[in-house]
């Protein structure tokens, strides 16, 4: 697959890697640097907005660490000219509005300004849209959020993202500048077999929206962490596995008629069907393409999956498919091995009345004990569909929390008869019953 999509979008090199919790590291390389340095897992391609995913966690880190909120507006942190009153998490989720770019013609002077330059020059930059309207993608935004994260921890963007992300995960290959093992980038002519260079570019203070450099298996291992968090930093030392979840619920979708994406906080998600999505992000620099994605749900998919597709050509846009591809071959010729079924404890003797068949708002669902944990779904869901799952209430018996599935957050109350027997719950205020009931008014004093 890798080398079909090298020779079809006629791309002088292509690193790709495919990371899995239960497999080596698969990586595969095609073609040549285009300088004196050989192709191989180790070469190092400019990765452009992927960059973003990291600006991204490291927000977020700011958050969980109690160094600001998402809602807050930005001049509660930095000393801004214009568009303080812009939140974190509008710029996270590209719905603030800004302009795409820092004021001026960055692509033409390639030259992009430093720290002072980007806020001195901030109000001459434009609110094109509402905060709130739309998404709207905007490098400036992510630029400014880079420039948050330094500001709240006293250092700079490149030193927290070091400190905080590189080293805890391992991600050496990972770095701002491109060394001495780096792909050249090329444009190659649409009518000839001629690739130019692209000039080498830095992206100043615009760098935590695009300036990194990585090797694929480097990013196939970030974009299995997106995914799938607990597999590779267990004790949560780099974020918690319940803020990428945060992170991954999508905000908006970036076509209003298609819906075939959408973005999170700082994370592109695109559903793949029966209830599997691939979460990542695509990146473009002159001269380069990449696309990171780690896979969630669905049946074969393994722990701690992601892959990256990395290419020195702007132009070749089948690149950004192949990660997608890569991780849907992955599964279909090589499953996960299926985790065989075992005997468990039984329930707990307080609950196993309420275990079965119950009726909500006309509709039968059921309750049962699975997993050490007490679960209810519709009656007619598919298997894939997770199931409610609940938690005891400490303090209050027979008062459960919804902690993941269908009324997330929401109550299950109890109601027992003097046997102690369950006659009746409320799940989110609806009366669940043993039998399909009409919504008649309930006398709670009589039971009738």
């Amino acid at each position: 697959m890798v080398r079909q999509v090298q020779a079809r979008g006629r791309v002088p090199a292509v690193a790709a890697a495919v990371h899995r919790a239960d497999r080596p590291l698969w990586t595969g390389v095609v073609g040549g640097t285009g300088n004196d340095t050989a192709l191989d897992a180790d070469t190092r391609f400019r990765i452009g907005s992927v960059t973003k995913t990291f600006t991204a966690v490291l927000t977020l880190q700011c958050r969980d660490d109690g160094l600001l909120d998402l809602d807050d507006p930005l001049d509660r942190h930095l000393d801004l000219p214009a568009h303080g009153e812009l939140t974190v998490r509008r710029l996270l989720s590209h719905t603030a509005g800004l302009q795409r770019e820092p004021y001026g013609d960055v692509w033409d002077t390639l030259r992009a300004p430093d720290a002072d330059r980007l806020v001195a020059e901030l109000a001459r930059a434009e609110r094109v849209l509402p905060s709130g309207r739309r998404y709207h993608y905007s490098n400036l935004g992510m630029a400014l959020l880079g420039r948050l994260v330094g500001q709240v921890r006293g250092g700079t963007w490149v030193e927290v993202l070091a400190d905080r992300v590189l080293a805890p995960l391992g991600l050496t290959a990972t770095t701002v500048d491109p060394g001495p093992r780096a792909a050249t980038g090329f444009l190659v002519d649409a009518y000839s077999d001629e690739a130019r260079p692209e000039p080498p570019t830095d992206f100043g203070a615009v760098g935590p929206a695009a300036q990194l450099w990585s090797t694929a298996g480097d990013m196939a291992r970030w974009a299995a962490f997106l995914a799938d968090p607990a597999a590779l930093d267990p004790t949560g030392a780099v974020l918690a596995p319940a803020t990428l979840e945060e992170m991954r619920w999508p905000v908006t979708v970036t076509d209003e008629t298609s819906w075939s994406a959408g973005f999170g906080l700082g994370l592109i998600l695109v559903p793949q069907g029966q209830r599997v999505v691939h979460v990542g992000h695509d990146g473009a620099m002159p001269g380069f393409l990449a696309g990171v994605y780690g896979r969630r749900g669905g049946e074969g998919t393994p722990a701690a999956f992601g892959a990256a597709v990395l290419g020195s050509s702007g132009t070749a846009v089948e690149l950004l498919d192949l990660p997608h591809r890569l991780l849907a071959a992955s599964v279909e010729h090589d499953p996960a091995d299926i985790t065989p079924w075992r005997p468990g404890e039984p329930a707990p003797e307080h609950l196993r009345g309420l275990l079965g068949r119950w009726w909500g708002e006309g509709f039968e669902y059921v309750f049962g004990w699975h997993d050490g944990t007490l679960q209810a779904r519709a009656a007619g869901d598919p298997s894939e569909k997770p199931p409610a799952v609940f938690a005891p209430v400490p303090e209050r018996p027979d008062v459960f929390r919804t902690v993941s599935g269908r009324e997330v957050g929401e109550l299950l109350r109890l109601t027992r008869d003097a046997t102690g027997e369950v006659v009746r719950m409320h799940w989110a205020t609806y009366r669940f019953t043993r039998r399909q009931e009409t919504f008649d008014r309930y006398d709670f004093r009589t039971g009738d």
